[in-house]
């Protein structure tokens, strides 16, 4: 007996979302890597209100469905900062208020001073940025956590690429996301991954869409993990 996996409706909803708003789009891009991507994902599209609170409903139906048990959010700068904000909105609004901090690109030497803002980074920490591509911000967050005497236990991310990750031009056998798990052994809960957004082209019913679904395919093959 053959089992189908069923889509997942959240991620499914999600990538509509983002179609919708013009955050995923798709075409030729170069990545950070080099790759000339036939997607892309910009979450410096979620530029209103609406939009906004609308991804931060999906980033925090992710995180309690995910069973992670964490004490506040941290948001990487820059995009991480607006993000964190306004998941903790949503998080209080579904009954779950929980502090959140994030960090400056410069330090002060003047008011607060230092490099972090917002609530004291303490206990358990997830780090809410938009995607996972070489980790560096992760790194870099995990590192001013642990500094702080915090804890980081996790990081939320709108899409998971999973893709393979590039050193020096050279591709790696491991994702970056594969990477925060098994070596800096983080919990990653990603609202969509590539898989989805694959799926979503195959079923939306968009002919405007179906010309990239070989394009996304043939791109995972390629550079998949």
């Amino acid at each position: 007996m053959t089992t189908t996996v069923q889509p997942d409706a959240l991620a499914q909803e999600f990538v509509r979302f983002a179609v919708d708003a013009g955050v995923l789009r798709f075409g030729e891009f170069k990545t950070k890597a080099g790759r000339l991507s036939p997607y892309f994902f910009n979450a410096g599209g979620f530029d209103d209100g609406a939009k906004l609170g609308r991804v931060a409903q999906f980033y925090a139906r992710r995180l309690v469905a995910s069973g992670l048990a964490f004490d506040m959010l941290f948001g990487p700068a820059y995009k991480g900062i607006a993000l964190a904000a306004a998941v903790a909105i949503e998080l209080a609004r579904l009954g779950r208020n929980v502090p959140f901090a994030y960090n400056r690109k410069e330090a002060k030497d003047h008011g607060e001073g230092g490099t972090l803002v917002g609530a004291p980074v303490r206990g358990r920490v997830v780090i809410v940025d938009d995607v996972v591509s070489a980790g560096t911000s992760v790194r870099e967050s995990i590192a001013l956590i642990k500094a702080a005497g915090a804890t980081p236990v996790g990081v939320a991310i709108a899409l998971d690429r999973q893709e393979k990750g590039a050193e020096g031009g050279v591709d790696q056998s491991t994702s970056a996301v594969q990477y925060i798990t098994s070596v800096l052994g983080l919990e990653v809960c990603a609202i969509a991954t590539l898989v989805d957004l694959l799926h979503y082209l195959s079923v939306s019913g968009d002919g405007s869409l179906a010309p990239y679904r070989q394009a996304v395919a043939a791109y995972r093959d390629r550079y998949g993990v």
